[in-house]
This record gives C-alpha cells, sequence and structure tokens, in this order.
C-alpha cells in the first residue's frame, strides 16, 4: 500500500512541475496577439508562414496558404497539428487542424474562434497564417 501511495506522489510531483515549468510558455502564447489582416490587399500566391512557438518550441507550427483572384482558396498544415504521417491532426472531438484552418478560409480573416481544448495549437497555427498573408500583402 505504501509502495503505491509513493508512487501516486511521485507521479503527482512530476505532473505539478510539468505544469509550473510549462507555465509562462502557455501563458505568451495565450497572451499572444492576432494582427487584423486587410484580406483584401493579397497578392495571388503561394505562400508558407512560420511561428516558432515562442519559448515552448514545441508549439512551432508551419503553414502553406493560396491566394488566387485575391482570396485565400486554402491553408495547409505542414508542421504542427499534423500526425505522424502528414495528415491533419484532431484537436478536439471531430475537429482537425484542416477544419480550424478552413474556418480561415471561410471568413476570410483570423478573427476566427480557436478550438476549445487546443486554444494554444489554435493560436500557433494563426500566427503562422499571419506570417503567411504579411508577405502576400
Amino acid at each position: 500500500m505504501w509502495i503505491v501511495l509513493i508512487i501516486v506522489g511521485v507521479i503527482g510531483a512530476g505532473l505539478t512541475a510539468g505544469l509550473l515549468i510549462d507555465a509562462p510558455s502557455r501563458r505568451e502564447i495565450r497572451d499572444l496577439p492576432i494582427a487584423a489582416v486587410d484580406f483584401k490587399r493579397l497578392k495571388d500566391g503561394t505562400y508558407e508562414g512560420y511561428y516558432d512557438g515562442g519559448k515552448s518550441k514545441m508549439r512551432a507550427a508551419r503553414v502553406r496558404l493560396c491566394v488566387a483572384d485575391g482570396v485565400v482558396t486554402d491553408i495547409e498544415a505542414l508542421e504542427g497539428a499534423i500526425d505522424s504521417e502528414g495528415n491533419p491532426a484532431e484537436l478536439s472531438k471531430g475537429i482537425t487542424i484542416g477544419d480550424f484552418l478552413g474556418s480561415v478560409v471561410t471568413a476570410q480573416s483570423l478573427q476566427v474562434d480557436t478550438v476549445t481544448g487546443a486554444t494554444l495549437t489554435s493560436k500557433a497555427h494563426l500566427k503562422a497564417v499571419e506570417d503567411a498573408l504579411s508577405q502576400a500583402q
């Protein structure tokens, strides 16, 4: 019984320490401003954008977006929320990063709702899209 309690205590302490260590990077991304980009002034082409993850390099994101006739027609996640086979990863129940990026295409705006339970991942990818859009202006 004591061994089980010690193991549970060590695991609990490890999880608490991990959360405390990661707290500054989570706060940094949570508070990260997303610029209001003018989607009406985009040049046609294909652009790649990158967000380095800030303090937490594991939150890095890279996207590729296509602009045709001044409209964003497609956004693809290249790095970040993708699985080992390069497919869009599921962020929340039934919602993939592709679905989330599709909401940016539909809205033609970066001012979209983040995915509940994946707010930090959503914002990291929005910063990568913002970087790509800055090249398209």
